[in-house]
């Protein structure tokens, strides 16, 4: 039996909504009790009034096991979340092969099981091959352990096909994970339209093309009754109709990435690539609507979309170079930009990083309650540093936050009891 007290904390409960002084004491990888007041027990760690969270449950890591070893692996991407104060990764299926077989998911499984210290739960393709023609096996990849089943940013473009899928997970009561996005309309584009696009010369796609995809979104998720969420909105013109779509009750919940509230497109300046990401970065008025759509809890779920590239792939014009951003070990202080400028506390950041994504996907943690999983993450929220790239312990460095000045250092991160980190 092992027993850990941690004392003289500033207890973050998004559960409760809540900050206060406080500890807690673990006991065989659980929360076994809660401690009120900032004593520190005899034998106790000592946290220095440093923050006390539920570790983040990151929905839509991208591992690039199998395939691409050399961009992310398993033990490259656990020890990155570990330095973040991720303790779970939900992973993406659009590896090389995809995810869309028992026997993949069961190969992933392993090797994460084997090299991750943190935990790490696979979300499996929704068509085979991503390739939006014929659903995958849904129920074997249910028994097989897959959390949820998404094409990612492949859209299906065979409204029946998707249909079909959506109708069949819902009689098993999967989640569906959506890329809400007019899949014609955004071919081949890299940048949001508008003055700037126009100016630098880059293949847009309009704030509408989102609009539309989520207007299908929605409207299929009626048909068919489905558990969806949407990955990424990032447009004001986008959140009217997923109001009205959680207000008619259906089950329908939103995430957004990390880059999508604390950058915007103008941060491209002069091509730089580590700034292309999919969808592309928008408009300041756009950012600024999805960070009250967060503070509101319209928006569900913050996500890193850690997507890793290699160096050859970004060294090449803004065009051609591949989309994503490295994220696990920046999602944490980055996010503690919103909380600096006074846009979000710290109890409703951490509902959107870990509490929701835990409901979402019907988990035990994401909570600071006694008998929760003991996936925990100290950090220091005030605590400045220069970000330097080649210090991040991913695989890949395509990080668009190089040279950035941040604040926000994660102290130590525990995961089932056990300090993985700090």
């Amino acid at each position: 039996m092992t027993d850990t007290v941690l004392a003289n904390a500033r207890l973050i409960d998004p559960e409760a909504g809540s900050e206060r002084a406080g500890g807690l004491r673990i006991v065989d990888g659980r929360i076994a009790a809660l401690i009120e007041g900032p004593e520190v027990p005899e034998g106790a760690l000592d946290c220095r009034g440093a923050c006390l969270a539920p570790g983040i449950v990151d929905l839509g890591v991208k591992v690039s096991e199998p395939g691409e070893r050399h961009k992310e692996s398993f033990a490259s991407a656990g020890r990155a979340a570990a330095a973040g104060g991720v303790t779970t990764m939900v992973t993406r299926p659009d590896t090389a092969p995809a995810i869309d077989t028992p026997e993949t998911l069961e190969f992933v499984a392993r090797r994460a099981s084997a090299d991750s210290v943190v935990r790490v739960l696979p979300m499996a393709a929704l068509t085979k091959g991503r390739a939006g023609r014929e659903m995958t096996e849904i129920g074997f990849l249910l028994d097989a352990g897959a959390v949820a089943f998404s094409d990612c940013d492949r859209v299906v473009a065979d409204t029946k096909v998707y249909g079909r899928a959506l109708a069949y997970a819902r009689s098993l009561s999967a989640l569906v994970v959506a890329h809400a996005q007019e899949p014609r309309l955004s071919d081949g584009a890299c940048a949001t339209s508008g003055k700037f696009a126009s100016l630098r010369g880059l293949p847009a796609v309009s704030p509408m093309a989102e609009r539309m995809g989520l207007d299908r979104e929605i409207g299929l998720a009626e048909m068919t009754g489905a558990r969806l969420h949407i990955d990424q909105v990032t447009t004001a013109r986008a959140l009217p109709p997923l109001e009205r779509a959680k207000r008619n009750g259906l089950d329908i919940t939103a995430g957004v990435s990390i880059h999508h509230l604390t950058l915007n497109e103008f941060d491209v300046a002069d091509y730089r690539t580590f700034f292309k990401v999919k969808p592309p970065l928008r408009a300041e008025d756009d950012r600024l609507a999805v960070v009250e759509a967060v503070a509101s809890g319209l928006i569900d779920i913050v996500c890193s979309m850690h997507t890793p590239q290699d160096e050859e792939s970004k060294r090449l014009p803004f065009e051609e170079a591949a989309s994503g951003a490295v994220a696990l070990e920046t999602l944490l202080p980055a996010a503690m930009r919103l909380v600096h400028a006074g846009h979000i506390s710290l109890p409703r950041l951490f509902a959107a990083m870990s509490l929701n994504p835990s409901r979402r996907l019907g988990l035990e943690t994401g909570r600071l309650a006694e008998g929760a999983p003991a996936d925990l993450v100290l950090f220091d929220p005030d605590a400045p540093f220069l970000l330097d790239r080649f210090a991040l312990k991913s695989k890949s460095k395509n990080t668009p936050f190089d040279g950035a000045r941040m604040q926000g250092k994660v102290v130590g991160t525990w995961v089932g009891g056990r300090r993985v980190h700090g």
